[in-house]
């Protein structure tokens, strides 16, 4: 099966989230289940740079075309590059449209405001794709879209490529990372696309009189997919469809959630050279010791605290909920029950309060601000508790990566974060499928009680390590998710 890997960003050539890493590993996981995929990114001037510092040849391909855009016709010339490879896994072909007046510049998107033209950046990069898939010397099967800044290439292939072979029998789908980024532009921006004004509808591109283009590709894509089936329900209503809940809700038959997977060779604590001690499920105890020695000192302590150890990792925003986390560690910090460390950026609201509530606890409550890959890694290996109670979730990671380490996730009830933890109850420890601690209502006394429950749990030293060992047993590789995406391929093929 041939696959067109469209993405806006992709790890290591260019990255702002989440979307990076699915594009960076997916399209690896497919090769190894047989696919023939190809992935086209901007070739942004990140892209250049990251290629070379990481040993990732550019060569251009010779491939030069005119994109049409409004009343102009725009060159791209046409990259080539590979993914970073796996030993023994296929190499999976990345090609990178360029054109340095849309995509060399500082940022991918814009600073503290967007760029102005980002509706005229990605216009010409959808339609550059499908002009790039025409001139392959093979068709493609599918062609698998990635949020609002590949919106318009469903539409494309749809209305203006139907005659072309090598895309005219391909299946699209419209995968959404998160609903509150469409893409939304004022009506003019239309005139950009080529694409005749009757499209610009309620039904279809036009959005509270503006072009939507997260919403063009929901409507004209032949599957629809998102990262957690419960991600996948909470968007067909309001508020998490963000605006367009009736127009997912009309498309549930065509609309699934499959969870993102994680980097388990990055992700390894029997490998990972950030923690001082490597370990597996049956040595976890040890390996876990041995990363919290190696913690307390970082953090300028001379031993490490005997108390659990819980962690937030992550993103200081609203999103992910760390005004509960504020509030659990004013109701938790003089208990003597626990220690905690926070490390992350983000808002400096949110940053201040942080910093009052650990100087009002300085020995319960350890802060970092700021962003430390290694740091990360070693938190997420000392740590006994993970805390993630965001407000909505998509999917999630740092629960993934917790359980990964042994470390065991306390998660709110949402998105992917209750697609992938169960709750610990007498119940799930029976059936031998408990993996965390989930609470319901975004409220700080609902997460000081899951908190509280793990605690406990903490306390029964074979509940704990029964708990450990099952979490790291668990498979959350990128391999699981591609099974999921390769059968969904061939749904869509035999429909």
């Amino acid at each position: 099966m041939r696959v067109l890997f469209v993405a806006s960003e992709a790890s290591p050539f260019a990255k702002t989230g989440g979307l990076a890493d699915v594009a960076g590993a997916l399209p690896g996981a497919l090769a190894r289940l047989g696919c023939d995929v190809t992935v086209v990114i901007p070739a942004y001037r990140e892209a250049v740079a990251n290629a070379g510092a990481h040993g990732l040849p550019i060569e251009p391909t010779g491939m030069t075309f005119g994109v049409p855009l409004g009343q102009l016709t725009v060159e791209a010339s046409i990259l080539r590059s590979r993914l970073p490879a796996k030993e023994g896994s296929p190499s999976v072909e990345v090609l990178l449209v360029a054109n340095d007046e849309c995509f060399d510049r500082p940022t991918l998107y814009g600073g503290p405001v967007d760029y102005p033209d980002n509706a005229t950046r990605f216009t010409f990069f959808s339609r550059a794709v499908l002009e790039l898939a025409c001139r392959q010397e093979r068709p493609f099967d599918v062609i698998h879209c990635h949020d609002w800044q590949t919106g318009l290439v469903p539409a494309y292939q749809k209305l203006l490529y139907q005659s072309w072979p090598m895309v005219s029998r391909a299946r699209t789908v419209m995968t959404i990372h998160n609903m509150a980024y469409q893409g939304v532009f004022w009506q003019w921006d239309m005139l950009l696309t080529g694409l005749d004004w009757k499209y610009f509808n309620w039904e279809q591109m036009e959005f509270y009189g503006q072009l939507n283009l997260l919403k063009t590709g929901i409507v004209f894509a032949d599957a629809v997919t998102t990262v957690s089936p419960t991600y996948a329900r909470e968007i067909q209503s309001a508020p998490g469809g963000c605006g367009l809940e009736g127009l997912l809700a009309s498309r549930s038959d065509a609309l699934s959630g499959i969870v993102n997977g994680i980097d388990v060779d990055v992700w390894n604590p029997q490998t990972d050279p950030h923690i001082p001690r490597h370990y597996a499920e049956d040595s976890s105890a040890d390996g876990k010791h041995a990363a919290k020695v190696a913690l307390a000192a970082r953090l300028g302590h001379a031993v490490p605290d005997d108390r659990p150890l819980i962690a937030f990792v992550g993103r200081l925003a609203e999103q992910k909920g760390v005004d509960l986390v504020i509030e659990l560690l004013g109701r938790l910090g003089g208990t003597g029950r626990a220690h905690f460390v926070v490390l992350g950026t983000g808002n400096d609201g949110i940053e201040e309060s942080l910093r009052r509530m650990a100087s009002s606890f300085p020995e319960t409550i350890d802060l970092v601000i700021g962003f430390d890959e290694g740091l990360a890694h070693l938190v997420q290996a000392a740590a006994d508790m993970m805390l993630v109670p965001s407000r909505y979730e998509p999917c999630g990671l740092t629960q993934l990566y917790a359980m990964r380490y042994g470390t065991i996730p306390i998660v709110r009830a949402t998105g992917g974060l209750v697609d992938t933890v169960v709750d610990t109850t007498p119940d799930t420890l029976r059936a031998g499928t408990a993996s965390g601690f989930v609470f319901e209502a975004f409220d700080a006394r609902a997460l000081e009680q899951a908190v509280l429950r793990a605690l406990d749990a903490h306390a029964n030293a074979d509940v704990w390590t029964s708990l450990v060992q099952r979490v790291m047993r668990q498979d959350w590789s990128w391999d699981s998710s591609a099974r999921e995406y390769l059968t969904l391929y061939k749904g869509m093929a035999r429909g």
